[in-house]
């Protein structure tokens, strides 16, 4: 098998966390055999941030919006943007003169990897959720090989040339686990209480913040500490609940440091993208999870139902969901021991720690030596 020993690899991986981190999961694992990298970003402010400390890496912003359909007034402004999109890969690659492209799912990718296809080079796609978006359909199209996160997704691509089930990477700041003491001092929590870790920073979790908000009073009669990452949208209208609650925890807009969250909770509460799966399952950590309603192909339910049926997390639909009846069957899950440590076990049996280097073992195979 070929090594990613002085080869160049391109990697496409804006526009959402989910796609981000586990792009940077691979150029680390490709840069740690000596190969170089170039990654391609949106100009979302969510790269922005989540690119920060990483500095030793090359990053390129890509114009990109979401196709839109044939017949929308938005087409010819989405063409325009994919010309000009496939006008700088080319550029790109002129310069960089990369071995293979790897996109990472979005929009974002597509532009890389048609220039790739006219430059002859193996391509290769990365599919972390169970079912396919409409980007990364189109994107197989121009693709040697479809790598997945869940075994579950295989069935969308009967055509493809190649498909292989190789886990979701795992960004590198998650991947040293720290102790619970040293997280809960991160952040100035109390080792000895229950923690319950709340990622609503997500797309599209203002329903998550609000529910967690109205629980605080009844998390903290109960005993519960809660570690609330809300996301810069909603920070200002969940900090009043926080601020008449100050011993309920502590409140944080984002959080780059996400290796700390992990290591304080006992349990978590988030949306159910892959990218936040693999790293719950990595730091075996039981779960609620709250799938985004308006996910595409309700995709968010099937990720969640690869955890729950197993019962490594519990799936709870947010149109079942107020005020009253989250607070208590939260308390009711933290305070339950034997359960949590039943979860705790399932979801370490759904972890895969290696996902990265099966990616680049992958890639690297189809480059001519």
């Amino acid at each position: 098998m070929s090594t990613p020993v002085s080869k160049r690899l391109v990697i496409a991986c804006g526009g959402t966390g989910g796609h981000l981190f586990p792009g940077i999961a691979v150029a680390e694992a490709w840069t740690a055999r000596g190969g170089e990298v170039l990654l391609l970003i949106s100009e979302k402010q969510i790269d922005a941030l989540a690119t920060e400390g990483y500095d030793h890496l090359r990053f390129e912003r890509m114009p990109a919006i979401a196709m839109p359909g044939l017949i929308s007034v938005k087409m010819p402004g989405f063409v325009l943007t994919f010309v000009k999109a496939l006008w700088d890969c080319r550029r790109l690659y002129k310069s960089f003169r990369p071995d293979a492209v790897l996109g990472m799912g979005g929009f974002t990718s597509t532009a890389p990897l048609v220039a790739a296809n006219m430059r002859g080079l193996p391509t290769f796609i990365h599919e972390s959720n169970s079912v396919p978006g409409r980007a990364n359909k189109l994107n197989a199209k121009f693709s040697n090989a479809v790598l997945l996160g869940f075994e579950r997704c295989a069935k969308f691509f009967g055509e493809a040339k190649a498909v292989e089930v190789v886990g979701t990477p795992l960004r590198p700041s998650v991947v040293k686990k720290p102790t619970r003491e040293e997280a809960a001092a991160f952040f100035g929590l109390d080792p000895a209480k229950k923690t319950v870790m709340v990622m609503g920073g997500s797309q599209g979790a203002r329903r998550i913040n609000e529910l967690v908000a109205g629980a605080l009073p009844e998390l903290v009669a109960g005993g519960i500490q809660v570690l609330h990452i809300s996301g810069p949208a909603d920070y200002e209208a969940v900090k009043p609940a926080h601020d008449s609650c100050p011993e309920a925890g502590v409140l944080k807009d984002f959080c780059s440091n996400m290796q700390f969250a992990l290591a304080a909770a006992d349990l978590a509460v988030c949306r159910s993208g892959a990218s936040s799966l693999t790293e719950l399952a990595y730091y075996e950590l039981p779960s609620i999870l709250i799938p985004y309603p308006f996910a595409a192909d309700d995709h968010q339910t099937t990720n969640a139902l690869i955890f729950s049926e197993p019962g490594a997390a519990e799936l709870w639909k947010q149109s079942e969901l107020n005020e009253k009846n989250f607070a208590q069957k939260l308390l009711g899950l933290s305070l339950d021991d034997d359960r949590l440590s039943e979860m705790r076990a399932k979801m370490k049996e759904l972890a895969i720690p290696d996902a990265s280097e099966k990616v680049c073992n992958r890639v690297a195979a189809e480059i001519p030596s």
